[in-house]
């Protein structure tokens, strides 16, 4: 990139910080015993999960027990592409008509069992290549985020129709990167998900947030919720510990240190219905079905849309977020995102609401547990 270009970008805009409160999700405070929402092999699935995701995708019970079973089998196929393709990779996605799996590569001739193959211009290493300079610069407000998009091969630029003023000097050094860059106009800016209320919660201070899963020794939650040595109580006031660690922005991560009078449990709250257990934290493909639990809005589900966003929110960038077209709203920050009965990823932020529809940003699971060394609690 022109390196005068880029000092301008970088020195246009200084994005406004600010302390975030948010809510929570009282994990603790159901002693209903777990059942198993999904499998990629013969256990069963929670009717209420089914449910749920009836309700949200449009399916009945059947398609979505083979829905789901078919996204378990999709994430080991895409994974195992990735890793046989190498630079060649271009993405993977799982149709949302058909359920099918499509891996991209920039290499002809390639048969992938279980995938269909499609031929790209760019591989996912060049669109990440990208993606990082752009990870590298300031941008203006009106800007609200960039992401790879497996599906159409591109890096798309997100810009708010109503505040795009001053984004034209970002626009035309993103396009100047690669013809892989798009520009894609959006109606509103995406927010950190926060709100002062009372009901079951993890309090902090003033605000509670919605919990993400439970590891040894505490749980992990959004980084936006907390600063580190922030004390927290649990759902009953009752103190339950403190943040060890906490990114944002940046990241958008963090984890709280609980004491003796908590115990960790491998399951998600549903609310209204049996816990959720959770198995693991294989990451599902692009196009899987995924659900959230938060305190403000309870339990809704979509598909994941894009990986590895970057997301422009007032108090600063926040980078490797996944999007998704489930609907949230303030209050529902830090809690947890589960395809069957692996872990995603805890709540970040988003735009619109569970009335009209929005969209959602949540962290993933892994890098938080590998970036503080901490151990999933499975059921």
């Amino acid at each position: 990139m022109n390196r005068t270009r880029a000092a301008r970008l970088a020195g246009a805009v200084v994005l406004a910080t600010g302390v975030v409160t948010a809510l929570s999700v009282p994990a603790f405070a159901d002693s209903a015993a777990p059942v198993a929402a999904s499998s990629s092999d013969t256990e069963s699935y929670s009717p209420e999960l089914l449910q749920a995701v009836q309700r949200d995708l449009g399916l009945n019970a059947e398609q979505l027990r083979v829905r789901l079973d078919s996204d378990a089998r999709s994430g080991e196929v895409a994974s195992k592409a990735s890793q046989q393709l190498g630079e060649t990779f271009g993405g993977a996605w799982i149709d949302q008509t058909s359920g099918r799996l499509t891996v991209a590569t920039t290499k002809s001739g390639v048969t992938v069992d279980g995938a269909d193959v499609k031929v790209v211009q760019h591989s996912q290493r060049q669109l990440n290549g990208t993606k990082a300079v752009l990870d590298a610069t300031k941008a203006p407000a009106g800007v609200t985020g960039w992401h790879v998009d497996e599906t159409t091969n591109s890096v798309v630029v997100e810009v708010n129709r109503n505040a795009a003023a001053g984004t034209e000097g970002f626009i035309q050094t993103a396009k100047s990167l690669s013809p892989a860059v798009k520009v894609v106009e959006v109606a509103e800016s995406p927010t950190t998900l926060y709100d002062l209320r009372g009901g079951d919660a993890v309090y902090m201070g003033g605000g509670r947030c919605s919990l993400g899963f439970s590891v040894q020794g505490g749980f992990v939650i959004a980084g936006h919720c907390g600063r580190a040595g922030t004390a927290t109580q649990g759902f009953n006031r009752v103190a339950q510990g403190t943040y060890a660690a906490s990114v944002f922005p940046g990241n958008d991560m963090a984890w709280v240190r609980t004491n003796a009078n908590w115990t960790p449990r491998g399951w998600v709250n549903r609310y209204g219905g049996a816990n959720v257990l959770v198995k693991g934290s294989t990451e599902t493909a692009v196009g899987g079905a995924i659900c959230r639990s938060g305190s403000t809005t309870g339990w809704h589900c979509g598909s994941v849309q894009q990986k590895n966003s970057t997301v422009n929110y007032p108090q600063g960038t926040v980078r490797g977020l996944t999007r998704t077209n489930v609907c949230a709203e303030p209050g529902d920050s830090g809690g947890s995102w589960i395809s069957g009965t692996q872990a995603q990823g805890v709540t970040s932020g988003g735009s619109g609401n569970c009335r009209t529809g929005g969209t959602t940003y949540y962290q993933p699971v892994n890098p938080i547990l590998s970036r503080y060394g901490l151990r999933l609690v499975t059921g």
